[in-house]
């Protein structure tokens, strides 16, 4: 058996489609299809179950796919021990975000590593944390800044802050007269929420759970309303839709401040950001990635250009 063959067979089992599978490695599907044959017959037995609609993997198969996903790891390892030798953060770093932390974070971010470590480019992509998981285990990525919690993964964790949350109210709504809010003001809120899949929404229903079921009658849109990104939801909080929560990170620069006297962005008028009073919930922001992964100087680049980035209202960790 080659490495070739066995990539081509992780490549099947991620994907459920020959077809699909011969595309992510640059072959064609007959290539792919005798390839996986050929390792079948030499093992002498299946590795997939194959149908006219989708692949599936066999039981054996599935420990073999895991098997063939570590050697994979580790003849990859051989490559980037070498790369240590000369240049520890030589090559780029994949890094996988949630889609609540990437469009707040990575700007700044983005920045910082180019400035400190332009020999290691970041390799970015946007994703739910479930995604995520599985891409830093495959080895597609190797890394991800998610939020917890999330299913142990057997990954290494490092924090990296902690992010209050802040209610976002119409600038008509009488909640906006005040300076600050609480959990109970909220209860009796219309609460616009992310859709499933999104793990900054489990973190609102944490803190009003009662949202976790809409009601189905007259009321519509109004209270069954799910948007795809914060910044959607924050449009239809100015629209007088209802109310919602967001990461700090995700307030305007100063919207919370007005007390300076600058100009204010044009959607301000429209919504008021309030902070809880009291102790505010919060979520917690880390990176992740596999144990195995031999880059420890790329990781703590990366950790570096994080905690250089200017993450206002959070409590940064070490």
């Amino acid at each position: 058996m080659t490495l070739t063959e066995l990539k081509y067979i992780v490549a099947v089992a991620r994907e459920k489609h020959f077809g699909k599978a011969a595309e992510a490695c640059f072959v064609s599907q007959p290539t792919l299809s005798v390839a996986i044959k050929k390792l079948e017959e030499e093992l002498d037995l299946k590795l997939f179950e194959r149908s006219a609609n989708e692949v599936t993997v066999t039981p054996l198969g599935e420990e073999i796919v895991r098997q063939a996903q570590s050697v994979l790891e580790q003849a990859a390892n051989i490559k980037e021990i070498a790369k240590r030798g000369k240049d520890p953060l030589a090559g780029p770093l994949k890094l996988g975000v949630i889609y609540t932390i990437a469009p707040y974070l990575l700007p700044d971010l983005v920045r910082q590593a180019i400035a400190r470590t332009p020999q290691m480019p970041l390799m970015l992509q946007e994703n739910f944390t479930v995604k995520l998981l599985e891409s830093v285990r495959t080895g597609e990525l190797d890394c991800a800044i998610m939020a917890e919690p999330f299913p142990d993964a057997g990954l290494a964790i490092a924090p990296l802050y902690d992010e209050p949350f802040v209610a976002v109210v119409p600038t008509s709504h009488p909640l906006a007269a005040q300076d600050h809010i609480t959990a109970a003001q909220l209860k009796a809120e219309t609460m616009l929420l992310l859709g499933n899949g999104h793990c900054f929404r489990d973190h609102v229903l944490e803190v009003c759970p009662e949202f976790a079921r809409f009601s189905s009658d007259a009321e519509g849109i109004r209270r069954s309303f799910e948007g795809s990104s914060l910044e959607t939801i924050k449009h239809m909080v100015a629209a007088g839709m209802g109310v919602t929560l967001v990461p700090r990170l995700g307030v305007p620069s100063e919207a919370l401040d007005r007390s300076k006297g600058k100009r204010k962005r044009a959607d301000e008028p429209y919504v008021k950001y309030l902070p809880f009073d009291g102790d505010p919930p919060t979520r917690r922001v880390v990176l992740a990635w596999r144990r195995s992964f031999t880059r420890y100087e790329a990781i703590a680049a990366l950790r570096n250009a994080i905690y250089a980035c200017e993450l206002p209202g959070v409590k940064r960790l070490s």
